[in-house]
């Protein structure tokens, strides 16, 4: 089974048909049917690692500021329990709390999914990011989580590589900022290269600026893990939005014939300021 990164930009992004999630729709017709996904998503950060485990995980609209009929949407797909344990048995030693009532999907993990499996037919369970764990402890997590592919799960990490709302330029709606493009470019040497070196990109000139936050960037290191125990990585559908923010995609896997750039992502409501917004 394919493991992905996606780089999801706005929330906006569930509702639209742009290049970007036509493509994601066309990722979805050519991803072999999981039994399950597990999401790695920016937007569950906390100080401990859970794994969702609740029969229907509710839909979680974690933004405000946006049109009526994206707090309307909803991804009804199932969770699993059983799917849960084998995520906290993949990790161990390492502990992973059982969420049985708390979370549920946020829009990191829906505003992809309603593209890649838009009948929401496929069970999903999400993995919280532990923010007080140092970047290591992402890397080596996503690598345990490799035999979980062998058992028919989608491991689906979602956030974005260059991820600035400070540095937003409105007037830039499908390009990136000089900065923006280095960073960038650099991480897709690493991943491609060595993704098990991974947290070099820590050390690059434009971090600061890429990567203000973590929570966005830290999804990229269990894709990362899971691309070292496979040997390979493969970037999809490069582009940027709005100067500050990396729309790239990752597979680990089989080769998936994709449009190399796609343009058009959803932009963030022009009346709202984007640290408003919890993209």
């Amino acid at each position: 089974m394919p493991a992905l990164f996606i780089g999801h930009g706005s929330p906006m992004n569930a509702l639209e048909l742009n290049g970007f999630t036509r493509a994601w729709r066309a990722m979805g017709t050519k991803l072999p049917r999981p039994r399950a996904i597990l999401a790695v998503s920016a937007h569950w950060y906390i100080g401990a690692t859970a794994v969702t485990a609740m029969a229907k995980p509710r839909t979680i609209h974690d933004f405000y500021g946006f049109p009526r009929p994206l707090f309307e949407f909803e991804y009804p797909a199932s969770g699993s329990p059983q799917v849960a344990q084998e995520v906290i048995e993949a990790v161990r030693p390492n502990w992973v709390g059982s969420d049985r009532d708390e979370w549920g999907l946020d829009h990191g993990t829906w505003s992809v999914l309603a593209h890649l499996f838009p009948k929401a037919d496929v069970p999903v369970v999400q993995l919280s990011i532990n923010a007080s764990q140092p970047l290591a402890y992402h890397f080596d997590l996503g690598a345990r989580l490799a035999s979980l592919r062998d058992r028919g799960i989608l491991v689906l990490s979602s956030g974005n590589v260059v991820h600035n709302l400070r540095l937003i330029e409105w007037d830039r709606p499908t390009d990136g900022a000089d900065w923006a493009h280095r960073f960038d470019e650099a991480a897709v040497a690493q991943m491609t290269d060595d993704p098990s070196a991974i947290a070099r990109l820590a050390e690059h000139p434009d971090f600061a600026k890429a990567v203000p936050t973590l929570e966005h960037f830290i999804p990229l290191l269990y894709t990362a893990g899971l691309a070292a125990a496979e040997g390979r990585c493969q970037p999809l559908i490069r582009s940027y939005s709005l100067g500050s923010i990396s729309m790239t995609c990752y597979n680990v896997g089989p080769d998936l014939d994709l449009p190399g750039e796609a343009e058009g992502a959803a932009d963030l409501p022009g009346d709202v300021p984007p640290d408003q917004t919890n993209t």
